[in-house]
């Protein structure tokens, strides 16, 4: 159901549906939430055709609308990608239930019996921009997790992403979970209204530009999880393997550059500078890469752009790298934390104790070494699929997918037993005994 901003009651009579459906979706069995799951692939695939059709559609209007080009490559969506999205979908039927799981059982005194038992958040409420087959992922990640979600996509993929969500309730309208455990908004007056829902909305998971995830962080009281920047780094250390370094570079800029586990700078340590960035530079030449350097950077590579300050502190999700001079193994550790946004950065190196020291001490969600950024991503972690990527410092961090879905209660059973028993001088001692 696609609903009109014009109203906010309506929008809030649309929550309470959908928290209505969502709490009969928790208590369905993973056999259950598995099939509605299988349901949404099959109406996908069917579906397929008029899905690419309205992405077309969007993708015509954006560029007479003048598109920027990083969110345009995030807005396409063809036939590789949709069937990599329902691919994602049935990885996600494949995982474990997170709900119901038995955290703590412990008994308090005999009779008296404690389990801590996983379960869903409730209500979700999404707002993304561009990238149409997130919405996939997430309604798939919100049913396996027992979980009602509210979409809000960008104005851009309006079309793509009605049409998915048509696909995936006419899925869904086959099984035992009700498809008002989906809706989709379509107006930024509906996203103004949704932050303002918290009484029928458990957690606001954003996912676009610096500025948008700042609004919306700034515009509820609802809980918030995402990531406002994806600054990442890759430092190539003194002793790192030249061709490794060069493979891993190339991958982390311009394999998708739009994608915020992208690399933005390239840290090089002056020990391998000569040997690294000629060829390098060479390279990303004819890949279109505009390079921008410091001024030892500029020294090697010539006719080349300064990079500025605010170099250091953008995300360009373009073919665009900036890229530094280091003495040291410290230095670089000191400038990714200074100016790294706590996604995901990378060291190139053969020594361990450099290695080990940079994944000890750079402060970010991902950490790697010898391996591209670009691996930050829940499906290639094997989650199936990913809501978000949260940086913040507190669980979730990362990717987030089930686990980051649910939360947990304290179950007590007892027999007539009353904390009077167990204070003053006569006090029952407790057994906390783990059964």
């Amino acid at each position: 159901m696609t609903i009109s901003g014009e109203d906010s009651s309506n929008l809030i009579a649309v929550a309470k549906k959908t928290r209505l459906a969502a709490l009969k979706l928790a208590v369905l069995s993973t056999e259950a939430k598995n099939q509605a799951i299988e349901a949404i692939a099959q109406a996908l695939e069917a579906a397929k055709d008029e899905i690419l059709q309205a992405n077309v559609a969007d993708c015509e209007r954006s560029v007479a609308e003048g598109i920027a080009k990083p969110l345009y490559k995030r807005l396409q969506l063809n036939e590789h990608k949709l069937r990599d999205a329902i691919t994602g979908v049935r990885d996600v039927g494949k995982l474990p239930d997170p709900v119901g799981e038995v955290q703590i059982h412990r008994e308090l005194d005999q009779g008296l019996i404690l389990k801590r038992v996983t379960c869903p958040l409730g209500v979700l409420g999404i707002i993304f921009e561009a990238r149409p087959e997130a919405a996939i992922q997430i309604v798939t990640l919100a049913i396996k997790s027992g979980n009602g979600v509210i979409l809000k996509g960008g104005k851009e993929a309006t079309r793509s992403c009605e049409a998915i969500v048509k696909a995936i309730k006419q899925g869904l309208s086959q099984t035992a979970v009700n498809p008002d455990a989906v809706q989709l908004l379509t107006t930024r007056e509906e996203t103004l209204e949704l932050l303002k829902l918290d009484k029928y909305v458990d957690l606001i998971i954003p996912r676009g530009s610096n500025s948008f995830v700042r609004f919306v962080q700034a515009n509820t009281r609802i809980p918030v999880l995402g990531h406002a920047d994806g600054i990442c780094h890759l430092y190539v250390d003194k002793a790192a393997d030249i061709e490794k370094a060069i493979a891993i570079t190339v991958d982390a800029k311009t394999g998708y550059p739009a994608a915020c586990n992208a690399i933005e700078t390239l840290l090089v340590n002056v020990n391998i500078v000569l040997k690294f960035l000629p060829k390098l530079a060479e390279i990303l030449q004819p890949l279109q890469v505009e390079l921008r350097g410091d001024e030892r950077t500029r020294e090697i590579v010539r006719n080349i752009e300064d990079a500025t300050e605010k170099d250091w502190e953008t995300e360009y999700s373009d073919l665009i790298l900036s890229i530094k001079v280091v003495d040291s193994l410290e230095d670089a550790i000191a400038h990714i934390n200074d100016y790294g946004s706590r996604h995901t950065d990378a060291i190139v190196t053969e020594d361990a104790e450099a290695a080990e020291a940079f994944l000890a001490l750079v402060n970010a969600a991902g950490v790697y070494h010898n391996c591209s950024t670009r691996f930050a991503d829940g499906f290639r972690y094997g989650f199936g699929a990913e809501v978000g990527i949260s940086t913040q410092q507190m669980p979730p961090r990362g990717p987030v997918s089930l686990e980051g879905l649910v939360t947990y209660k304290y179950q007590m059973i007892g027999n007539g037993h009353v904390v009077a028993n167990y204070t003053g001088a006569n006090a029952n001692p407790f057994t906390h005994k783990d059964l």
